[in-house]
């Protein structure tokens, strides 16, 4: 279902970034997604050009089956939900810093059309946090940057970020390219860090390869302190930091900072959707469903 639901993603759009976008994925894997798609099925799909991609004969073929396919596998979802648990209570969720504005709007209110009866309660949490309270039932679902490990938690990738950086002009102007900033061109600045205990893995990701690049990891951020926007410019602004921020950032940026690309996209940011796997509740799974970028081609 996926390999179709990303190939028809491509075919409609005529194009592999547009599809990427169109699915939150990056363009390499989307790439390698439907290449292995084609291999398995033994046939040329989509000829690709400098100019886009088009179905082939047997990529018009299949286009036609997948919609049908897909619409079908919806159809069966939403009609076997009306036979199980109707959903209701409160469904309690999990959000980090800096998600992506829209990610949250589209499935939410697809959740409220199809279970009135169930009230959504958000909380903040680190991604650290978020696993603990899921494994003691204080939540239902979160979204967390990194994947949970063992048997007992499910999850689905929802997002990629390219990350950029945060700047002072002045910095920017003496080391930014018409790409936008190389990593090792920030040496000498410190990383406006969070602390590794809310995200071990994805601080442990980001410290390796900033050190890759010979850059300083400046003073540890204490502990229990959230990374929040004000905490971020108010280090950037004092002229000898850097932080990291994705491209959509949901802030203005004050005079005297800039955001900026970092050349070759080297640090993507990754949010997945994590629950109990013993979970049965319908209306989790209905949001699930409609936060996976794969099921919304």
């Amino acid at each position: 279902m996926r390999e179709m639901r990303a190939f028809v993603a491509v075919a409609e759009e005529g194009s592999l970034s547009a599809a990427a976008r169109r699915l939150h994925l990056s363009q390499p894997a989307l790439s390698q997604t439907v290449s292995a798609l084609e291999r398995e099925l033994g046939v040329e799909l989509l000829v690709r050009s400098s100019t886009g991609v088009q179905a082939t004969e047997a990529g018009l073929t299949l286009l036609n089956e997948a919609r049908a396919v897909l619409a079908r596998h919806d159809q069966a979802l939403a009609a076997l939900a009306r036979h199980t648990a109707t959903g209701g209570g409160v469904l309690r969720i999990g959000i980090p810093l800096e998600l992506p504005p829209d990610l949250l709007t589209r499935p939410l209110a697809d959740l409220a059309e199809a279970y009135p009866a169930t009230r959504v309660r958000a909380y903040h949490l680190s991604t650290a946090a978020q696993l603990a309270a899921l494994r003691a039932d204080e939540l239902d679902v979160g979204l967390v940057r990194e994947h949970p490990i063992g048997p007992d938690l499910d999850a689905v990738q929802v997002v990629e970020e390219r990350l950029g950086v945060l700047i002072s002009t002045d910095h920017a102007a003496k080391i930014a390219g018409s790409d936008g900033i190389r990593l090792d061109a920030l040496a000498g600045l410190d990383w406006v860090r969070f602390p590794r205990s809310g995200s071990p893995a994805w601080y442990d990701e980001l410290t390796a390869i900033l050190r890759g690049h010979g850059l300083d990891m400046g003073p540890p951020a204490p502990e229990g302190q959230a990374l929040i926007a004000p905490v971020k410019l108010a280090a950037v602004a004092a002229g000898n930091a850097f932080a990291l921020a994705p491209p959509d950032w949901p802030r203005p940026v004050p005079d005297g900072i800039t955001w900026s690309p970092l050349v070759g996209h080297p640090l993507v940011r990754r949010t997945w959707v994590a629950w109990k796997t013993e979970s049965r509740r319908r209306d989790l799974g209905h949001l699930i469903v409609a936060l996976d970028p794969s099921s919304s081609a």
